[in-house]
């Protein structure tokens, strides 16, 4: 099973293909929505990475590839930057889910 990188960030995309991860550059939602196409086409593909960046830009396809299909897994990761979540956005997240604040 093969991972894919879909980045905004050259650095990123060198750091993941130095651990044999393949990969485009991308920034706009078309280039996005195309490299997603094709990234699914390739029915080897189990994973693929998308920068924090740019999944805003192509959210409602996500969420509609995640919804209707188990593999390829997508999964948002910062780039070198770091993330852009804040520092509680866990805590967050499960008060909002299930209403317990931790």
């Amino acid at each position: 099973m093969k991972t894919y990188l879909i980045s905004d960030n050259v650095d990123t995309l060198v750091g993941m293909r130095l651990a044999g991860i393949k990969g485009v550059i991308a920034h706009t939602r078309e280039e996005i929505l195309s490299d997603l196409k094709e990234a699914r086409s390739d029915k080897k593909t189990g994973i693929i990475l998308i920068t924090e960046k740019l999944a805003p830009l192509v959210g409602d396809e996500i969420e509609k590839i995640k919804l209707s299909v188990s593999l390829p897994l997508i999964v948002v990761i910062p780039d070198r930057h770091g993330t852009l979540r804040t520092k509680d956005s866990i805590t967050k997240y499960v008060n909002e889910s299930i209403g317990l604040k931790i």
